[in-house]
């Protein structure tokens, strides 16, 4: 590879979404935020609370998932890149408590800076992570663009009882948070060459492993809702489960699980600028505690690109959430705050 594909874009992974408060004036006017998704009954999910995919029921016992996601590198190997950039799109199924069944390919790359071989080793990338999750990459399209995409749309199925949106949280509930926060922390230092190899080896690890405890945890009474953590950060995504489900959520800072090094490089300075959009977009529907410092909040604010699954449950069905996640091998799960009653769609956050 004679072109590191980090250098190729001006941003990477999920920190490339649009601000939360700017895609807010986009989508503002569109017709389904205007409420004419009733108009459409089978419609169970669309964009009205920025949930993670679009169901539509086909009958009493069946309900297609659609998603679709694609980003720029946050890596340098492209193998690793597709890997990443896959996992990250099939788990937005997984988000919804559904089982994924194909998927189609997004391709967008730039034929004069790229050799062919470099893009075919991303499409092997984004076949592996298919494989993991049991499903075939059967079709796509592609175009020549300035600077390198990929990413895929992802169909899956679930039972229409099943489907866990993320506006659907209750008062008491227990939000237990999947995988370490950290990954556009550590992209950042790797953009500036400064992630040593395990910091490497730990962001790989946790952007390639597949949020495959969705179905099994949608399974559970006692799970009320669920969404995965991507580009907008914990607070972000914690925020519109607080926002739709007209609570108040209290995140304990001392909890939360992090990638190895995020402190650490956090403290240094290494930050994505996403993060800081991120805060300008919501921050003022968030208290935090006094004397929190600026790596503590970038680490709630920091874009996690394919992150964990953010589940609110009640107390009673916390240890079954903790053993299902326990058993599909996420060992930095934990539990990191609750939802009370309060305004709707702010966040306390506690030392």
């Amino acid at each position: 590879m004679t072109q590191r594909l980090t250098h190729l874009s001006h941003g990477g992974g999920c920190g490339c979404k649009i601000a939360p408060a700017v895609l807010d004036q986009i989508l503002a006017e569109t017709p389904y935020a205007k409420g004419i998704a009733a108009a459409f009954p089978d419609l169970l999910v669309g964009i009205e609370t920025g949930d993670d995919a679009a169901v539509w029921r086909l009958n009493d016992s069946l309900a297609i998932v659609a998603t679709t996601d694609f980003f720029m590198p946050i890596v340098d190997d492209p193998y690793e890149f597709g890997r990443i950039a896959a996992t990250n799109a099939i788990s937005d199924v997984y988000a919804m408590g559904a089982r994924p069944l194909f998927a189609l390919a997004l391709v967008g790359m730039p034929l004069d800076k790229l050799a062919p071989e470099d893009i075919r080793r991303i499409l092997a990338g984004g076949e592996a992570a298919a494989t993991a999750a049991g499903i075939p990459i059967a079709g796509g399209h592609s175009i020549d663009t300035s600077e390198p995409i990929y990413g895929l749309v992802a169909i899956g199925v679930v039972h229409p009882a099943r489907v866990k949106r993320n506006n659907t949280a209750q008062a008491g509930d227990v939000l237990v948070l999947g995988k370490g926060l950290g990954v556009g922390i550590h992209s950042a230092a790797l953009k500036r060459d400064a992630l040593p190899a395990a910091g490497y080896a730990a962001m790989i690890a946790s952007t390639t492993q597949l949020n495959t405890p969705g179905p099994e945890l949608a399974e559970i009474d006692g799970v009320h809702a669920m969404t995965d953590v991507t580009g907008f950060g914990l607070l972000g995504h914690t925020l519109e489960i607080a926002r739709g489900s007209g609570l108040t959520a209290e995140i304990e800072f001392a909890r939360l699980p992090v990638l190895p090094l995020a402190v650490e490089l956090a403290q240094a300075g290494f930050v994505t600028g996403a993060s800081g959009r991120n805060w300008a977009s919501y921050g003022a529907s968030v208290r935090l505690f006094e004397g929190c410092t600026n790596w503590q909040r970038a680490i709630l604010t920091d874009p996690q690109t394919s992150g964990g699954l953010l589940v609110a449950c009640t107390e009673a069905s916390l240890q079954a959430v903790m053993q299902v996640f326990e058993r599909h091998g996420f060992e930095r799960a934990a539990p990191i705050g609750r939802l009370i009653a309060g305004a709707a769609g702010h966040a306390v956050v506690k030392p």
